[in-house]
């Protein structure tokens, strides 16, 4: 360490999966004192080679240090970790998969016990960690106070994006993103079989297809201002009932092509429903409130 160098902030790490390993790494290769912990410990051997401190427990880890992240199973895990364990005074940064409820009960859970509480989202693969133009980042809800305090460091590894004081909107900003995509692939799914049988490279379809779903992904800002304004008919262009007057052409050529049409079928069941509601000059986003139940 030089003279102007900065010392960096210590960090104590709980979970050494693919993920938190990746983590660990960065904030290594980073400067930053590790103080890592899992519950296998084989898991800890290659990192303390590369200068982490391995706890023997995860009380040992919490007790390095100010910071503590959990990067773990699930909440389950998270309780089991840190079962009995004094987080008084400490700052706890949850990366654990949970669902939003879950992540309030925490945030609850560790306030009650003197600490301060943050969760988070992450948005990127482990390859990603560590490597700024991968573009990765993380979500991160709850205390205000504790992300702004640690906000160099936990940008160490990726990106971060910090939504609100409510500790359920990091998790509710991860899944609702990963539902998106998963309809999207499931959207590329259909379109693929359509051609599987077909004289028909896919390697070459693939960048049609891909196009395709980059300009109609800008179809969502609209959506979002009908939803704020309420206005449901602004700025249509084809509106439901000429949408749903197409459908049963997708259905037949499915049928055509003995693909199954039980990834497509549903949506526009639904869009069917709204239409016979009477929102036929409406835009799709009508479809949204449908789902509320």
């Amino acid at each position: 360490m030089t003279q102007n160098s900065t010392p960096k902030s210590p960090v104590s790490l709980l979970g050494l999966g693919a993920m938190g390993t990746a983590l660990a790494r960065a904030w290594l290769a980073a400067g930053h004192p590790l103080t890592v912990w899992n519950r296998t410990p084989a898991r800890a051997e290659a990192l303390a080679g590369e200068g982490a401190k391995v706890a023997d427990d995860a009380a040992g880890a919490v007790a390095a240090g100010g910071l503590v992240v959990l990067c773990l199973l699930d909440d389950e895990s998270v309780g089991a970790a840190l079962d009995g364990v004094d987080i008084s005074g400490r700052d706890l940064v949850n990366l654990t998969t949970t669902t939003p409820e879950q992540a309030r009960d925490r945030a609850a859970w560790a306030g009650a016990r003197g600490a301060r509480y943050l969760d988070g989202g992450i948005m990127a693969v482990p390859p990603m960690v560590g490597v700024p133009e991968a573009g990765g980042y993380v979500f991160y809800s709850g205390s205000r106070e504790l992300f702004e305090s640690h906000r160099a460091t936990l940008a160490v590894p990726v990106g971060t994006k910090y939504v609100g004081e409510d500790a359920g909107f990091a998790a509710l900003h991860d899944v609702a993103l990963l539902s998106g995509m998963y309809g999207m692939f499931a959207g590329a799914a259909h379109a693929f079989a359509l051609i599987r049988r077909e004289d028909i490279d896919p390697v070459a379809f693939a960048p049609l297809l891909a196009d395709w779903l980059a300009a109609m992904a800008q179809g969502v800002h609209g959506t979002a201002a009908q939803l704020r304004s309420g206005d449901y008919t602004e700025g249509v262009v084809s509106n439901l009932a000429m949408q749903v007057a197409g459908t049963p052409t997708f259905l037949a050529t499915a049928e055509g092509q003995g693909v199954s049409a039980e990834l497509i079928r549903p949506y526009f069941e639904l869009m069917r429903r709204r239409l016979d509601a009477g929102s036929g000059e409406e835009d799709l986003t009508g479809v949204v409130d449908l789902l509320l139940r």
